[in-house]
């Protein structure tokens, strides 16, 4: 890699997976934001560049959001921050449209560009068009139609020359209702432990919420559940280590996916990463 410090524009169809590439490059300690204004990107530069600790890695999201006739100029700005002293690289992430359609109605997600009226399949192509300025001058695009989680997050650090031979881990948390997700290597299942659904000031929060956890950390079951699946995990995970595998998936599942499932999925991570592991990931499905 560069000396100088690194810009990366993340960038791509919705639903190709940009978040989790963002979610790695934060793994990995780069400085990020998603959504920014494209036009504002060599002042976001130049204002973390002012801080007395300057992070060396900075990683912005840029897509369909923005307003779209400022994406044609996006190459100026990257010349702007690469005269500022970074090395600027954009990585576009792409699906197939077919794949494209599914995620969305398995997420039931709306597509950013519903709001003109479209059909799905109208809106992923409007999009294409919106974004080939951006495909169009990446250093590398990534192709995510077949790549699991894991295998995304693998590419990611491949395409940024930062491969490695460590065990990666995921804990990823899912609603049983919606299905346990394929590539589970463990799968734990939290809907013995008290529901903040049940509280109508914590339902609409998620186990990211300050509230959730306190309300989760204050049950003596949630204790135990926790130290019993970390023991676990403690035994079991340098297990898996071996020539041919590169990562594992610790699946944690509640009724719907977004709160004992999703802190517990925290803890874990937190869990790990104390004890030493270094490629550690969340994935929060019925979240992210």
């Amino acid at each position: 890699m560069s000396e100088r410090p690194t810009m990366v524009v993340v960038s791509g169809m919705s639903g190709s997976g940009k978040s989790v590439a963002l979610k790695t490059l934060e793994d990995l300690g780069y400085y990020c934001t998603d959504n920014l204004p494209a036009d504002l990107l060599p002042a976001f530069v130049d204002s973390v560049g002012r801080e007395a600790e300057t992070p060396r890695k900075l990683a912005v999201g840029i897509d369909v959001r923005n307003r779209h006739q400022e994406l044609t100029q996006v190459s100026h700005w990257l010349s702007q921050v690469g005269s500022m002293g970074f090395d600027p690289r954009l990585v576009f992430f792409d699906t197939e449209d077919a794949v494209l359609i599914r995620r969305y109605a398995d997420t039931r997600r709306r597509h950013p560009l519903s709001h003109l009226g479209l059909s799905l399949a109208d809106a992923i192509a409007r999009e294409r068009q919106v974004l080939k300025p951006l495909r169009t001058l990446a250093d590398a695009v990534v192709n995510t139609s077949d790549l699991n989680v894991h295998q995304l997050r693998r590419r990611v650090i491949t395409e940024l020359g930062l491969a490695d031979t460590s065990l990666s881990l995921l804990f990823e948390s899912f609603a049983y209702r919606h299905g346990v997700p394929s590539d589970a290597d463990f799968v734990f299942d939290a809907r013995a432990l008290p529901n903040p659904h049940w509280d109508p000031r914590l339902r609409p929060l998620s186990g990211r919420d300050r509230e959730v956890a306190e309300y989760l950390d204050g049950s003596p079951e949630f204790g135990e559940y926790l130290q019993q699946v970390s023991a676990f995990l403690d035994i079991w995970l340098p297990r898996m280590r071996s020539a041919t595998r590169s990562y594992v998936t610790i699946a944690v599942g509640c009724s719907g996916g977004r709160h004992r499932s999703v802190y517990l999925a925290e803890r874990l991570a937190a869990h790990a990463r104390a004890s030493g592991w270094e490629d550690v990931a969340t994935h929060h499905r019925e979240l992210d």
